[in-house]
């Protein structure tokens, strides 16, 4: 395609979006909303729409001009707020002012209020320090459970929420990609067995921690360790005489597990466990 055509077909291109944003239908003006490649007056316009889910799609979109963001970030729909607060070019100070957000929606699953807004501002990667500290210490436990999540958090921050009486908080220190080695290792003797399970698949899990992961009474907690692939060969030979055959099964998908101890999987009377070995012997 020559650069003629190509420029041609750009601005046949912002032209269907142009034409899609002056529909009738919300739908249709909100998918223009959405696109990508949407222009920044298209976004401009659309953020003043009278409709919250058009409004709500241009919030999200991360070409939206940064007066229309700044703008969308009081309006008096909270979705559209909470857009704003997800959008990865939402600033420190826009996500200051959105952290203080009461604006709640009720979650069927859990039966309960959940602070959209806040837990949004709690998992931007732009969250300014102070702010994400405030949000660790909220008194809802989505909202800290949204800020441990946040490789942003502070080695400070993370030390207390370990002790956090929500386990879904201390279960997202454990994923958390910036958890310093000491707290992954106070984690891997949770009482919870989800928050063992995500210590054990954690590559960063230090050996002391996935040692002691070894010798839980839980299959699944082994079968998670298993599948580390941090984990030492001689750990997975040992698993893989366990009685479950999803452990097996996982012992012989893991990279670092001894070529000996494949090839006597290759024999285990388990089909999954079998076929999962001679894969990687081949």
């Amino acid at each position: 395609m020559s650069a003629t055509e190509s420029t041609e077909g750009r601005k046949e291109a912002k032209a269907d979006i142009e034409q899609l944003s002056r529909s009738w239908d919300w739908h249709v003006r909100r998918k223009a909303a959405w696109c990508p490649d949407a222009p920044a007056a298209v976004l401009e316009t659309l953020s003043r729409d009278p409709n919250q889910w058009v409004r709500e799609a241009v919030a999200g979109n991360e070409r939206t001009p940064a007066a229309a963001l700044a703008r969308l970030a009081e309006d008096s729909s909270g979705y559209v707020r909470a857009a704003v607060a997800l959008n990865r070019r939402a600033t420190s100070e826009i996500l200051a002012s959105l952290a203080e957000d009461e604006m709640v929606d009720y979650d069927s699953t859990l039966q309960k209020n959940r602070y959209l807004v806040k837990e949004s501002v709690a998992k931007s990667p732009n969250v300014g320090p102070e702010t994400l500290a405030s949000l660790a210490c909220d008194s809802d436990e989505h909202v800290r459970a949204a800020a441990a999540g946040n490789p942003l958090l502070s080695p400070e921050s993370m030390g207390r929420m370990v002790r956090d009486v929500f386990w879904e908080v201390r279960n997202n220190i454990a994923k958390n990609p910036s958890t310093p080695e000491e707290l992954l290792l106070r984690l891997s003797g949770d009482q919870i067995m989800d928050v063992r399970a995500t210590i054990a698949k954690n590559p960063r899990t230090p050996p002391a921690a996935l040692a002691a992961l070894a010798g839980d009474r839980s299959w699944e907690i082994k079968e998670a360790l298993a599948g580390n692939a941090s984990l030492d060969g001689s750990i997975l030979a040992e698993l893989a005489g366990h009685w479950s055959w999803m452990v097996r099964a996982a012992v012989a998908g893991n990279p670092n597990t001894p070529a000996g101890t494949l090839k006597l999987l290759a024999d285990d009377p388990d089909q999954s466990v079998q076929k999962a070995a001679r894969s990687r012997l081949r």
